[in-house]
This record gives structure tokens, C-alpha cells and sequence, in this order.
């Protein structure tokens, strides 16, 4: 079971990679406007902005390594706790859809944590 809960959490901490590949690297390219349904001027006028959102999307992403490469049950779970309330705030102020997309992958993986034994990594 902690294999399983430890690749769920890989799979939070690289979904958060692509996201800040996404925002930081492609966000005004044809890949990226295709993937958030802007337009070139919107993407250019928020460049920056998304920029900035990818880097915190990678530091989530770093937060969660740190806690598979340590075995440390408690950065796992800040880390999947902020990860859920960003993907609850983003998908009631942005998009429904990341709701799905962010929140609920590091939900399951946040309860797999909980259940798994204390003791184990």
C-alpha cells in the first residue's frame, strides 16, 4: 500500500512539473494557447503572471520530492494539503475542470497517506 500511496504522489508532483513547464515555458505558444483556450494577446499580456504561477506550481512540486525522496509522512501531506486547497481555489475562481485535474489526484493521494502506517515510508 505504500508503494501505491508514494506513486500517487509522484504522480501530484509531476502533473505540478508539466504544469509549470506549461506556464513558465508555453504558455504563449500554440501548445499552450491550445491547452488554456487563450487568446495570443491574452497569453502575452499574462505571460509573466502565468510565469509566476508555474513557479509555485514547482515548488509544490519540489515539496512533494522532498517528501517521497525522505520518506517523510508530514511533507507529503502539507505539501498535498496545499496542493487540494489551491486546486479548490483555483477551480472555483478559474476553471471547474481543476477541480479534477489538480485537486482530486492529490486528494486520493492525501488520504492514501493518512491510511498508510505511521511507521512505514
Amino acid at each position: 500500500m505504500v508503494l501505491i500511496t508514494n506513486i500517487l504522489v509522484g504522480v501530484v508532483a509531476f502533473l505540478h512539473i508539466y504544469f509549470l513547464v506549461l506556464e513558465m515555458f508555453l504558455w504563449d505558444t500554440p501548445f499552450g494557447l491550445k491547452t488554456f483556450g487563450l487568446t495570443p494577446e491574452f497569453a502575452t499580456a499574462s505571460k509573466t503572471l502565468a510565469a509566476n504561477q508555474g513557479l509555485y506550481n514547482g515548488f509544490l512540486s519540489a515539496g512533494l520530492i522532498w517528501g517521497l525522496a525522505t520518506g517523510r509522512r508530514d511533507l507529503k501531506i502539507f505539501f498535498l494539503c496545499c496542493v487540494v486547497i489551491a486546486g479548490i481555489f483555483g477551480g472555483l475562481t478559474a476553471k471547474t475542470s481543476i477541480l479534477f485535474v489538480q485537486a482530486l489526484p492529490a486528494f486520493i493521494a492525501l488520504t492514501l497517506v493518512f491510511f498508510t502506517s505511521r511507521n512505514q515510508t
